[in-house]
């Protein structure tokens, strides 16, 4: 004698384990999508912008710890600086309307001017700029970066 019921059904359990597999697969695929889309409406500008300047003031940083302290050295970052800081009010259109906001702009732009119309001669000059500039970063990050 077997121990296979002929009136029994086989079970559908098999089924269900698949279903709920596909299902999960397909929720984290639409999931995946939805968030690229809702990246892709995102304004890449403004983290460019951070990550330019960021990258400059490493230079600069490398530049000291390197004794590479020339003006020829940290003037072409000095200028990129410079030249970014034009960009800030752009970057940020939500918060043209704020005074804090348009001082510490106005302050970036201030401190990128001074080091460059006088770029410092020395490794301590440019650890005073990068001071100098840091504070004005920090001043804006303090308010606005969340």
């Amino acid at each position: 004698m077997s121990n296979t019921n002929p009136n029994r059904k086989p079970s559908n359990a098999g089924r269900y384990l698949f279903m709920l597999i596909l299902g999960l697969v397909l929720g984290v695929i639409a999931t995946v999508m939805a968030m690229r889309a809702l990246e892709q409406r995102k304004d890449p500008f403004p983290d460019a912008l951070m990550h330019v300047q960021q990258w400059h003031m490493g230079q600069l940083k490398a530049d000291m710890e390197q004794n590479r302290c020339a003006a020829t050295d940290v003037l072409p970052h000095l200028q990129a600086l410079r030249t970014t800081a034009n960009d800030l009010d752009a970057a940020f259109p939500e918060l043209a309307d704020d005074q804090r906001f348009q001082a510490a702009s106005a302050a970036m732009r201030a401190a990128t001017d001074k080091a460059v119309s006088n770029p410092p001669l020395s490794c301590e000059g440019i650890g005073a700029t990068m001071k100098s500039l840091g504070d004005a970063c920090k001043a804006c990050h303090q308010d606005f970066k969340g």
